[in-house]
Formats: C-alpha cells, sequence, structure tokens
C-alpha cells in the first residue's frame, strides 16, 4: 500500500450533491490535507438509467463552492467496465470465482424454500463446484465469487471499531451479471484498488458492503484499504435526515445565502469535534482532523445552529471579501439577479459602505439582501406595514424639524454630522433621539429597521435622504 495516504469521494450523480455527501467529501478532504495526502474523485455513474450528466456537473459545482478541490480529473466507473469485466474473469481463472447458470425461476424458488424454513434468502451455491460443461444451452451466466463458508470476516473500522460477520452469512454473491456489467459491490473494489485509495471513509449505510467487498480484496490478494464508517446524519428530532430537516443540495444552502466557509464549519462539527471548539478555521480544522475523533452515535443537523454560526462567520469577514461573496452569490439570491442588473459603481460604492451595518444585522446572505434594498429602492419609497405606522401625522411633523434640521449640513455630509444636527434638533425639541430616529429610518427606508439611521444618511448622501425625508413629509 502506498505511503501517501489517498482518499476518494465516490457520489452517484443522480441528483444533487446531498449535504450528507458534502460531509462526506469535506472529512475525505480535511483527512488528505492533513497528512499531506490527496483526495480523489470518482462519479459512480454505472446505473445509466439514473445517471445524468447535469447531476455530474451539479456535484463538481457544490464541491467547488465548498472549496473541496480534488486532484486530478474525476474518474467515470462506468469507463472502467471493461477492466471490472477483466478482474471478474480473472478470479474465475484463479478458482476464485464461478460461473452460475441459475436460472430467475431456480432463484426464486430457492428464496421461497429458505423463507419456508425460517432462513434468510440467499444463493445456495449450486454452481460453485460444478463443470461449466453440464451448462444449459442458450443460458448467459453471471459471475459469483466464492465466498469463504467458514470463519469469519473482520472489517477493522477506524470508526466503529472491529466489525465481524460470519462468513456463513456471506453468500456467493454476483460480481459480474449476466450482461457483462460489474456489480456495484466488484466496481468499487477494482477502481479503489487501481486509484491506490489508501483510506475509505464514507456513510456507515455502507457498512453491510464492507464485509463483502474485503471477500474481494482478498480473493485477488490486494490489501484492504483502512475504513472508516462515518455515522448518518439525522434532524433535530433524531429521525432519519429529510427535507424538511435540511436534507437538501449543497446548492439549495447557497441559495438560502450560507457561506461556503460557515457550512464547512458547521458540517465538520457533525459527528466530528476539537474539544470545545465551535468556530474554527480552515487551517484548524486541517490540524486537528483525526478519523478518532469522529462520533459513533449519528450526530443531529439543526438549521438554527448552522443560521447562528453562519452569522458569526458574516460578522467576521472583512467587509470587502464579504461584498465580493455577496455579488459572486447574488444570481442564487431569490431576487438577485435583478438586483445584479441595478448594481452600478456608484451603487457598489453604496453598498460597500453600508456593508459594516448590514452585515450586524444579518445572518444570511438573504438577509443581507434584504437590509440592503432600500439603496435600490425608488422614489417615493414603498412603506412596508410597520413603517407606514410610524409614519402618523406626529411623527410627521418631527420629520419635518428633523429635514429643517439637516438641511443645514453642508459639507461634510457624515455619520458624525448629521447625528448632531439631529442630535440638537432632538434637544431643542425636548424629545428623545429614538423618537426622531424612528420616524427618519422608516422614511429613509421604508422599514422598521435597518443598519444605524446615521449610516443610512451617510451612504445614501444628501440629495438621496433629504429627497425621500421630503416625500414622506409632503
Amino acid at each position: 500500500m502506498s505511503d501517501i495516504v489517498v482518499t476518494r469521494f465516490a457520489p452517484s450523480p443522480t441528483g444533487y450533491l446531498h449535504i450528507g455527501g458534502g460531509r462526506t467529501a469535506l472529512f475525505n478532504w480535511l483527512y488528505a490535507r492533513h497528512t499531506g495526502g490527496k483526495m480523489l474523485l470518482r462519479i459512480e455513474d454505472t446505473d445509466r438509467e439514473r445517471s445524468s450528466e447535469p447531476a455530474t456537473a451539479a456535484i463538481l459545482d457544490g464541491l467547488s463552492w465548498l472549496g473541496l478541490h480534488w486532484e486530478g480529473e474525476p474518474i467515470s466507473q462506468f469507463e472502467r467496465a471493461s477492466r471490472h469485466r477483466e478482474v471478474a474473469e480473472q478470479l474465475v481463472r484463479d478458482n476464485k470465482a464461478y460461473y452460475c447458470y441459475a436460472s430467475q425461476a431456480e432463484l426464486t424458488e430457492m428464496r421461497e424454500q429458505a423463507r419456508a424454513e425460517g432462513r434468510p434468502p440467499r444463493y445456495d451455491g449450486r454452481w460453485r463446484d460444478r463443470d461449466p460443461s453440464e451448462a444449459p444451452a442458450g443460458v448467459k451466466p453471471v459471475i459469483r465469487i466464492k465466498a469463504p463458508r467458514d470463519g469469519e470476516t473482520i472489517v477493522r473500522d477506524r470508526v466503529q471499531g472491529d466489525v465481524r460477520v460470519p462468513n456463513k452469512d456471506l453468500d456467493d454473491f454476483i460480481i459480474l451479471r449476466s450482461d457483462g456489467s460489474p456489480t456495484y459491490m466488484h466496481a468499487v473494489v477494482v477502481d479503489d484498488h487501481d486509484m491506490g485509495v489508501t483510506h475509505i471513509i464514507r456513510g456507515d449505510d455502507h457498512l453491510t458492503n464492507a464485509a463483502r467487498q474485503t471477500v474481494i480484496y482478498d480473493a485477488m490478494g490486494w490489501d484492504v484499504p483502512v475504513m472508516a464508517h462515518i455515522p448518518l446524519i439525522h434532524g433535530a428530532d433524531g429521525a432519519k435526515l429529510s427535507k424538511r430537516h435540511g436534507a437538501l443540495g449543497v446548492e439549495a444552502y447557497r441559495e438560502m445565502g450560507y457561506l461556503p466557509a460557515a457550512l464547512r464549519n458547521y458540517l465538520v462539527r457533525l459527528g466530528w469535534s476539537h474539544g470545545d471548539d465551535e468556530v474554527m478555521s480552515l487551517d484548524d480544522m486541517i490540524r486537528w482532523f483525526e478519523i478518532e475523533d469522529i462520533n459513533k452515535g449519528a450526530a443531529r443537523f439543526d438549521f438554527q445552529k448552522l443560521e447562528a454560526l453562519n452569522g458569526v462567520y458574516m460578522r467576521n469577514t472583512e467587509d470587502d471579501e464579504l461584498l465580493s461573496i455577496f455579488i459572486d452569490t447574488l444570481p442564487y439570491l431569490p431576487g438577485g439577479s435583478e438586483l445584479l442588473t441595478k448594481l452600478t459603481d456608484e451603487r457598489k460604492a453604496q453598498l460597500r459602505a453600508a456593508m459594516t451595518g448590514l452585515k450586524d444585522r444579518a445572518k444570511t446572505l438573504v438577509e443581507l439582501l434584504d437590509g440592503a434594498m432600500f439603496l435600490f429602492a425608488e422614489r417615493p419609497l414603498a412603506m412596508d406595514e410597520k413603517a407606514d405606522a410610524i409614519l402618523d401625522e406626529s411623527a410627521r411633523s418631527v420629520l419635518a424639524g428633523a429635514f429643517a434640521a439637516l438641511q443645514t449640513v453642508t459639507d461634510p455630509w457624515t455619520a458624525a454630522s448629521t447625528e448632531q444636527a439631529i442630535r440638537d434638533f432632538a434637544i431643542g425639541s425636548d424629545l428623545k433621539l429614538g423618537k426622531v430616529a424612528q420616524p427618519l429610518r422608516a422614511a429613509l427606508t421604508g422599514r422598521s429597521t435597518s443598519p444605524g439611521v446615521f449610516d443610512v444618511l451617510a451612504v445614501l448622501g444628501r440629495e438621496e435622504s433629504l429627497g425621500r425625508i421630503q416625500d414622506k413629509i409632503d
């Protein structure tokens, strides 16, 4: 086996990159980086009816968005069918596998008899030692492995510990179908061996396959890679993860406005931990990640925790970087494409100036977009219900006074200079600052919440600010 750690991520292109698949890819990627190894990508596209090019593209896009880059070109399992067949036929020549000519009727009869006798339905090995000369005419055989019949097969798992499977429970399973195509069980082993994979990190729903795959490795005399079967992700209520819990494609999280760095951090903490550390940099994850620290129990997906963590990441991201991420993500956010058409250099500069105030009030990029809409609003501003309720007759009277005070501010028009003018007006009118700030906010943004009202004034500029206030007084 290679001295270099080689991991692999091997999704089936039958849909999007599932969030559980994203975590599996992350664990493989982190362990490869942690050990100075490499992660390979294999697309398990042997199911031709369900596999599609758009699904493959979605998987590659999801991995790239998460920042999980693989070494070399993605490998297509389907394109390696001749190699899978070659290995199966070699096993027959080595007397480690055999051609089986049992008909569907025979297999059905076998299953029914086993059930009637209270045994698990398994193939009974009737062609294991028969001469192929006895084969019925016109029947295309399958190839079955000669599974060991005594003792046990041990899967030495770095997460689950030693998993022992009695060999009497392993029937002579099919490795090559009658049409010459490989079974999943066989193709995976041949591919992992040929790709030089040293460590297999995958969901524990594959644990039942591990013993059978070990039988193929042993039959070929190949080293069995280190196995690590990680628990699946459950919903916050402990039930199997479903769409209502967050069992969505990775691209759905981009559309919901999560940052890739925050999602990575959240996913790594699902089933793996390093002390009490919650927020960790990518360098920390790479340095700390050990397979043995993966929990045996199922992790629980919690949207509230993800959202809170994303808020932390947004506040901790530099304004310029967050602006760049936000603009790149706009095409994926609800209403973002329309906004992109309005993003002139002037608007971009305003957005940058407002970023500190916006990100403090947003947990996702969707919320950030919502908070930034006042910049793009056209006069006269549409009011939301709460803002409309704020601007009653007495509030408009206060607004008129605030308008007069702000008209005295000429140069510079800044958050500090406008705040001073409003504070002086509030003191002179015997009003609390909030009594002035609330109607101002409503008039300037059409909302009851926004970044600091003086930041809003500074970002909008003198002409636009006074125009919006005037509209509401009139």
